[in-house]
């Protein structure tokens, strides 16, 4: 792990590593072969973000799953804009199936409520949310995650998926803004 990282105009600091990262995955991919055995899940990611996260999850799946991903946006630089577009929608129904939710990271819990609140308009068997990082102090919405690889502080973080302005997704690390 670099000491630090130089994204654009902002200096970022060592946050979680890679090692702890891939431990994580295992471990949420293992609670998920528990409550889900004798299912068939459709895991769903939210792009661009969870990409990185939910590859890895998606390893330690031990079941029959299929997977699909939106596109949803709501960050301009380091802040949310509170404003949900949707880019790409789901082009399979999900009425009666067990869907998960990937997310890379709950801040406000904007993006989640309106995925939430979206998908339960179409029927699903079960609906559950896994993000790898989540942000209580941040949040502006009753959000409570089923799957969740850390609690952490509201600093703005990159790598892993996570990016500032398009940027920073790529590190294998996570890394938070240097105050």
């Amino acid at each position: 792990m670099k000491n630090e990282v130089q994204v654009h105009d902002k200096v970022f600091v060592p946050f979680i590593t890679a090692d702890v990262l891939q431990a994580k995955s295992v471990e949420l991919g293992q609670k998920i072969n528990e409550d889900y055995q004798g299912k068939r899940p459709l895991v769903i990611g939210v792009l661009n973000g969870s990409v990185i996260f939910m590859a890895d999850l998606l390893r330690n799946i031990q079941l029959p799953c299929e997977i699909g991903f939106i596109r949803v946006s709501s960050y301009e630089g380091t802040s949310s804009t509170g404003k949900i577009k949707n880019v790409i929608g789901l082009n399979e129904s999900i009425e009666g199936r067990d869907v998960i939710i990937v997310e890379d990271i709950i801040d406000t819990g904007d993006t989640a409520i309106y995925l939430i609140e979206e998908f339960k308009k179409q029927n699903p068997a079960s609906l559950a949310f896994a993000t790898l990082l989540f942000k209580p102090a941040s949040l502006r919405q009753p959000v409570k995650p089923d799957y969740v690889g850390f609690e952490i502080p509201p600093a703005f973080v990159i790598g892993y998926g996570l990016d500032y302005d398009g940027l920073g997704r790529n590190l294998a690390d996570i890394y938070q803004l240097k105050s």
